[in-house]
């Protein structure tokens, strides 16, 4: 008598769910990354312009509405002469009806040192007010592939009447 095919699938199963779950379980690194964004919506190196705003592009970051195109600075230290590894490329929008909020959309790429070629990817509240402020890491490639994790934002210098700051991020990401 033919035995049914079907009667063998669970003969076939058991080997494969045993290899399955005796799998040796990868642990996730941890990495602490504390780099600085120097955001400058003005002076010779402009990094960051209005794109668009209740009055255009020449509407004042501080406005609800506001949207900022960022092609930013990363560097190693809060110097603006410090060594850059890197550019925080993306947008934010003022999301806060009085004015002194942010969201936060942007790449961190690496571009030198130990990181070159990777990303790490941000997305977040800057409720730029407040002494430090929580992030998202979101995602990130590279050295950084299926990351998730958090940051803390602090601001190192503000000059709010030339729309000029340096921030610090203090990042830490678990990934594999």
């Amino acid at each position: 008598m033919a035995i049914p095919h079907t009667s063998l699938l669970p003969l076939l199963a058991l080997p494969l769910l045993y290899w399955a779950f005796n799998l040796p379980k990868r642990q996730p690194k941890q990495t602490k990354v504390v780099f600085y964004v120097h955001d400058y919506l003005s002076g010779h190196d402009t990094s960051a312009i209005t794109v668009a705003g209740k009055d255009g592009p020449q509407t004042s970051v501080l406005h609800f509405g506001t949207m900022v195109a960022v092609d930013d600075p990363v560097t190693e230290g809060p110097d603006p002469k410090s060594k850059v590894i890197g550019r925080a490329q993306g947008m934010y929008i003022n999301s806060q009806l009085d004015g002194k909020g942010l969201h936060l959309m942007f790449s961190v790429i690496f571009t030198d040192g130990e990181f070159k070629g990777s990303t790490l990817e941000i997305q977040g509240a800057d409720l730029f007010a407040m002494k430090e402020r929580e992030f998202s890491i979101v995602s990130g490639t590279g050295y950084f592939r299926f990351v998730r994790g958090y940051g803390i934002m602090t601001t190192q210098f503000i000059d709010i009447p030339n729309l000029r700051a340096i921030l610090k991020l203090d990042v830490t990401v678990n990934h594999y």
